[in-house]
């Protein structure tokens, strides 16, 4: 990998609606589906889809931090999430739906835990900011079907955010 990029690896619920908000962005360099947290190597979406591999599923953003700084990148996660809900995300229930941010240095920790301290201040939730920071450890890109969902089946994509609650969370919550 070109040293000036750096990934970030968030779970944010299902992936296939983690990849668009930030795919085709300045600086942006890829964004992959897959699994990470877990326990078995190399899983499959069905491994994973069962709740019990300790796999979420994420993405994995290769970014140009000159052109779009982590920072920005958690700006862009956060409004992505129902980050008080530690059941999984929208109709998404299980434990590889729910939310983490997946941190690669130090700097990213940092950055993570204040922008979750600050989220917490804001008061715009009542309950409590549950999304984990971790340390990033090894990622499984998913199947190629699962890869820029969005893109490969625009009606599915478009029925499964309206059908999951996600769009009108985002449009309450977020989009006041």
């Amino acid at each position: 990998m070109n040293k000036q990029y750096e990934l970030a690896t968030f779970a944010g619920g299902c992936f296939w609606c983690m990849v668009k908000p930030f795919d085709s962005l300045p600086g942006i360099i890829k964004v992959v589906s897959g699994y990470s947290g877990g326990t078995i190597e190399n899983p499959s979406y069905e491994q994973v889809k069962k709740g019990d591999t300790g796999h979420y599923e994420v993405v994995q953003i290769t970014f140009d931090p000159a052109v779009f700084p982590y920072q920005q990148l958690l700006d862009l996660y956060w409004p992505q999430t129902d980050p008080t809900d530690d059941g999984g995300q929208f109709f998404d229930r299980g434990p590889q739906y729910r939310t983490a941010i997946f941190y690669h240095n130090e700097a990213q920790k940092k950055l993570a835990e204040a922008s979750k301290e600050q989220l917490e201040q804001s008061g715009k939730f009542s309950k409590p900011i549950v999304t984990q920071i971790l340390p990033a450890c090894p990622f499984y890109e998913a199947e190629d079907e699962h890869q820029h969902f969005y893109q490969k089946n625009p009606e599915r994509y478009k029925q499964e955010r309206q059908d999951s609650g996600r769009d009108a969370f985002i449009q309450e919550h977020w989009q006041k």
